[in-house]
């Protein structure tokens, strides 16, 4: 069975600018995860935990897959908790009425061999958390 999270977000900013708070490390820093440079086409990437004592330690990574401004952003996804397994997240970004509905598709995780329903089901979590920030940010 194929696993997918679909997450949705309508933010009160014009695409172009939102499109911004994805790809640029010191904007991703501001709602997600600082990175260690901006996301470029074909790149790796790495965002670094903000945790007491683990400051700037690498947290998630990956590549970017897909980039496609201010349209659409396709990259893999990692962290040690998933023991090697790449997840893949696309962001969708149409805009409306002068503001932007975000759609992130994250999928892969039935490549988990162990534990993909708990560890999605804390993603998932994660993710609203991450766009109650985007939110606050972009609007």
């Amino acid at each position: 069975m194929t696993m997918r999270l679909l997450k949705t977000v309508f933010l009160k900013a014009p695409r172009a600018h939102v499109w911004r708070f994805l790809t640029e490390a010191d904007k991703l820093a501001l709602w997600f995860h600082a990175a260690a440079g901006d996301l470029k086409p074909g790149a790796g990437y790495e965002l670094l935990t903000n945790t007491y004592g683990k400051e700037g330690e690498r947290l998630c990574w990956g590549r970017v897959l897909e980039m496609d401004p201010p349209k659409r952003l396709v990259h893999t996804f990692t962290h040690e908790w998933l023991k090697g397994v790449e997840t893949q997240c696309a962001w969708d970004l149409a805009e409306f009425d002068g503001g932007t509905m975000l759609t992130l598709t994250h999928t892969g995780w039935e490549k988990v061999a162990e534990g993909a329903f708990a560890l999605a089901a804390d993603h998932d979590a994660g993710w609203d958390e991450h766009f109650i920030r985007l939110r606050r940010v972009t609007n």
